[in-house]
């Protein structure tokens, strides 16, 4: 019987520490978890942008050359970096699984907001990296009691992680721009709508502005701008809520039909 294992894909095998020892050079005294966690630190306080391999070097004190013994690129690193950046899921609490969900879908987000740089570095694959593994075994496991089959678990989540990553996305960029131009966000920018909107042309739009959810749209206002964008999750809440509508929608529908 052929008992070998199989060869693991070069970033399957980074990410889980099955590469085999560093390339030759000199020893440096580092491994791939120590430059991981400067990778970290760097981007945490500079942005996605400032992390290099020069850049993560010198935050450990050494040559660039000697990260290249233990990662390949600076690809290599942001791929690392994205798996580290979850530290651990969290066992989810909840009575059902739309709770757990919820409870899921507020942990990635909190995620986000600590490493906001996060939302910059692409999906290009399925998770392989043992940390979003796992939280993706949690989101699996939410659905345990749903009567769902295996395949429409991974559906559902796999749906899921577009509306927390998306409206994640949104909350963080909305806030800097809050930060860099508060004006922006002040009572002016419904008056300003009002002012170039052609009710002809926008019809629908109009009608929002003309209800004051946007600010007030006439003149006499308030111009001075919020204090602080409001990155609670308001909108955060209400999308992942109607995703999870759609969800047990679909859930009554199929399990009633089997």
């Amino acid at each position: 019987m052929d008992t070998e294992q199989p060869e693991l894909p070069p970033q399957v095998a980074l990410l889980w520490g099955r590469r085999g020892p560093a390339r030759r050079g000199r020893a440096s005294g580092l491994g791939v978890e120590a430059i991981t966690r400067a990778a970290l630190r760097v981007a945490d306080a500079e942005g996605l942008a400032a992390v290099s391999m020069a850049r993560v070097a010198a935050e450990l004190g050494s040559a660039p050359m000697s990260l290249y013994r233990h990662v390949d690129s600076k690809d290599e690193l942001l791929l690392l970096m994205a798996d580290a950046a979850l530290e651990g899921a969290p066992e989810l609490a909840g009575s059902d699984w739309r709770e757990r969900l919820t409870a899921w879908a507020h942990a990635v987000l909190a995620c986000f907001r600590r490493h906001p740089w996060y939302r910059e570095i692409p999906i290009s694959g399925p998770p392989v990296g043992p940390r979003n593994l796992e939280w993706f075994d949690r989101a699996l496991g939410a659905l345990a009691d749903t009567g769902l089959p295996e395949g429409e678990k991974v559906l559902v989540v796999m749906g899921l992680m577009p509306v927390v990553h998306g409206q994640a996305r949104l909350s963080i960029d909305l806030a800097a721009g809050h930060e860099a131009d508060p004006q922006a966000f002040g009572a002016g920018f419904a008056r300003a709508l009002a002012t170039v909107v052609d009710p002809g042309r926008y019809p629908a739009l109009s009608r929002v502005i003309a209800s004051g959810v946007l600010g007030p749209p006439g003149p006499g206002g308030d111009d001075t701008p919020p204090e602080g964008y409001d990155d609670s999750g308001p909108e955060f809440a209400f999308a992942l809520s109607c995703y999870l509508d759609g969800v047990a929608a679909f859930i009554e529908r199929t399990t009633a039909q089997r």
